[in-house]
């Protein structure tokens, strides 16, 4: 029943060497649509390298998905879980962005494709019973599988179901890593492949023309539609009451044929019932009073469409205030997805990526760049599509030229060239063969000042009507202000990252007889700058001051009063750690500011094999003995720095023999919403013991590593390791 879905040899992978899987899975479980992506080594965007069930037009925005992306396959490949949407008021409650693109009764299935065995779990996106973590298996993840039912799907998966996803995703990993290991690609240009389902039984003999007697009976006329709605077949009657040519239908998707059905709302009925699975009908008026009801019906292979005269107590036809503008459904929905992802989005890096993965789709272009204005030159900050001299001839070129591009940023208006002997007039030297006929030129202007420029090439000459131009100067708009914030977003966090790298230590001392291993994360969203802060005080050959801290809030303010944290440990280093805690706190009490901070001072003897230590509200340390055995230490903590200036702050000892391991962290190594913090700890410290046989670097590596596969964390991360050797 699959028009393409072969499997060829295992020493042969290459895009046809997906299929056989997701043919295998769409079958068993009913799916409607089936989509299988594939996250490349150290990649950080899944790609859409295989489709089933709807055209490449409807996956077009998501034909990329960074992996913090708010998509059900970002959530299931980065927490490796399935995630389970039963319908759409799911969608909407948990992924809102998207259930804007797909606003029809659907159920969704996404699933992490790794190698491994291990079952991912089924519990709803965001519910309680959905853990967020290594819940699908040990091994690395490359891809991920996505499944669509019709809206009636029960509110659960079956058993069945369950176990042929996990088949299929094991499957796939497997044979994506094989793919990967022979060095062979997965993608042949920007386009994901298509497998297509054949029609499940050909006619006997007799049975065609019988069945064409049978249509010409019915009433009314009848057409089919394939999967990108162009007309396949059509009866006479149904020719008749379109107003059309049989021979002018065939082939032709009506909507783009038929101006009177150029309303984005027919197209949108045509949308839903492919993706839903479910018949619907809408009346349209075929001018000048013609009222004509049409019934769709959608399976895997099309859409079959009934025609006939609306009775006159039929709901009036559907108007729209942008009826006959090319602006069809596809492109409004490419203009929402854009809008709610650009909101999403921070640095000029991703906001040219996530618009660049929009707009092209949207604009129906064949290449795409985006050039920032910088330092007087144009800069190619992202290109999407087939290459291009035109870019090339671009990227690099002074803003003050006479080029095309740099004309349009002066003058303030697009431009737009028809053929590519327009563009060679105005640029000369874009006349090699590169296949692309004409092109937009559209300004990036925000709040009065030049931001860049938007090149949109096509590969057939391009009419550019006044409504095209309309919605190509509207995208590049809203890319505009996008990116004039991404700049100010992107100047803020150089500014912050440049004074938490000045305030950080750039290196420890060396102490005798003593390794020492530390690591930072900053947060994975925000401004990537915190309060977190470790340090080591070399105090004699025998003697070492180590403290580590976190500063509440994430700010330009948090960051410098963790250099003023700092500051106050160095200056008084010489004392015992409860003595270095007081004083640290009755001058941050004395600056009578509104943040707080937590810390953790130890003095290392290395001749005693002792340490002292006290703690202002600090997670507790972390000890591992020679033995291998981790213990979370009972340090009783003292309050919070910069609360009382009279708080005391208690001295606990301990042993620390050579071969030993003390390890301190800040409370984003272990805090997960919906994770006590005790249990937290305790995992924490099973791992320090797991993790025995290796030397502190690749100790804090591995640490942090584990960590990091929990969803993505509003808090820094620091990390200070001491053992001593002898």
């Amino acid at each position: 029943m699959w028009g393409d879905a072969t499997d060829p040899a295992p020493g042969a992978p290459g895009p046809e060497f997906l299929d056989a899987p997701l043919a295998a899975v769409v079958q068993e479980t009913g799916a409607s649509v089936g989509m299988v992506y594939w996250l490349p080594p150290g990649a950080d965007v899944l790609r859409l390298v295989l489709l089933t069930g709807v055209p490449e037009e409807f996956a077009a925005s998501w034909a990329r998905v960074n992996l913090r992306d708010p998509v059900p396959v970002a959530d299931a490949v980065r927490e490796r879980r399935l995630v389970w949407l039963a319908n759409r008021e799911e969608m909407a409650r948990h992924y809102p962005q998207p259930a804007l693109v797909l606003p029809y009764p659907f159920a969704l299935a996404a699933a992490p494709a790794e190698p491994d065995e291990g079952e991912p779990d089924t519990a709803p996106a965001g519910s309680p019973e959905a853990p967020a973590g290594d819940t699908a298996g040990p091994g690395p993840v490359n891809g991920g599988l996505v499944l669509l039912w019709p809206g009636s799907h029960p509110p659960e998966l079956t058993g069945p179901e369950r176990r042929a996803v996990r088949a299929c995703c094991r499957e796939l990993g497997t044979r994506l890593r094989r793919a990967e290991q022979a060095g062979l690609p997965l993608l042949h240009g920007p386009d994901p492949r298509l497998l297509t389902q054949a029609d499940e039984r050909a006619p006997r003999e007799g049975e065609a023309a019988a069945a064409l007697s049978f249509i010409d009976r019915l009433p009314g006329g009848s057409c089919a539609l394939d999967l990108d709605g162009r007309v396949t077949f059509v009866t006479p009657a149904a020719a008749k009451l379109l107003g059309a040519a049989e021979d002018e239908l065939l082939g032709l998707v009506p909507w783009k044929t038929l101006p009177w059905l150029a309303d984005p709302a027919f197209e949108d009925r045509y949308r839903g019932a492919l993706i839903s699975r479910e018949p619907t009908s809408f009346v349209a008026l075929r001018p000048p009073d013609h009222r004509l009801s049409f019934e769709l019906y959608p399976s895997a292979t099309g859409v079959s469409v009934r025609v006939t005269p609306a009775e006159r107590r039929s709901p009036e036809p559907s108007r729209s205030a942008v009826s006959g503008m090319p602006n069809r459904a596809t492109t409004l929905y490419h203009l929402v997805h854009l809008a709610a992802s650009l909101t999403a989005s921070a640095g000029v890096g991703e906001v040219a990526a996530r618009a660049a993965d929009q707009i092209l789709p949207a604009a129906e272009a064949r290449t795409l760049a985006i050039l920032a204005a910088e330092d007087g030159r144009f800069r190619l900050v992202c290109h999407r599509g087939r290459e291009s001299r035109v870019v090339h001839l671009c990227d690099g070129a002074p803003l003050a030229s006479t080029g095309p591009a740099a004309q349009v940023l002066a003058d303030g208006g697009p431009a737009f060239f028809r053929t590519a002997a327009e563009l060679e007039r105005a640029l000369p030297g874009t006349d090699s063969p590169d296949g692309l006929s004409s092109w937009a030129f559209l300004p990036l202007t925000a709040s009065g000042h030049d931001v860049g420029m938007l090149l949109l090439g096509y590969a057939r000459p391009h009419r550019f009507a006044p409504e095209r131009r309309a919605v190509l100067s509207a995208l590049a708009g809203l890319l505009a202000q996008a990116l004039d914030r991404a700049r100010l977003y992107d100047a803020k966090h150089d500014l912050a990252r440049s004074l938490q790298s000045h305030l950080l230590p750039h290196g420890l001392p060396e102490v005798p007889g003593l390794n020492v291993a530390a690591r930072y994360r900053p947060a994975k969203r925000g401004m990537d700058i915190g309060g977190d802060f470790y340090d080591l005080i070399r105090l004699d050959d025998t003697t070492a001051m180590a403290a580590i801290g976190d500063v509440q809030g994430h700010s330009v303010q948090a960051a410098a009063l963790m250099g003023s944290v700092r500051t106050a440990v160095h200056a008084t280093a010489e004392a015992p750690p409860g003595e270095v805690l007081a004083r640290t706190n009755r001058l941050l009490t004395d600056l009578d500011g509104e943040l707080f901070t937590s810390c953790l001072c130890a003095r290392i003897d290395l001749a005693r094999h002792r340490v002292l230590l006290a703690s202002a509200g600090h997670p507790p340390p972390l000890l591992r003995t020679p033995e291998g055995r981790a213990d979370v230490l009972d340090v009783p903590p003292g309050l919070l720095l910069g609360i009382d200036r009279d708080a005391g702050y208690p001295t606990t000892e301990i042993a620390l023999p050579p071969g030993a391991v003390l390890a301190f962290y800040t409370d984003g190594l272990v805090e997960t919403p919906g994770t006590d913090l005790g249990d937290a700890v305790a995992a924490l410290a099973d791992r320090l013991a797991a993790d025995g046989g290796q030397g502190l670097d690749p100790l804090a590596d591995s640490l942090l590593r584990d960590s990091g596969r929990t969803p993505p964390s509003s808090d820094d991360v620091a990390l200070l390791l001491l053992g001593p050797t002898g």
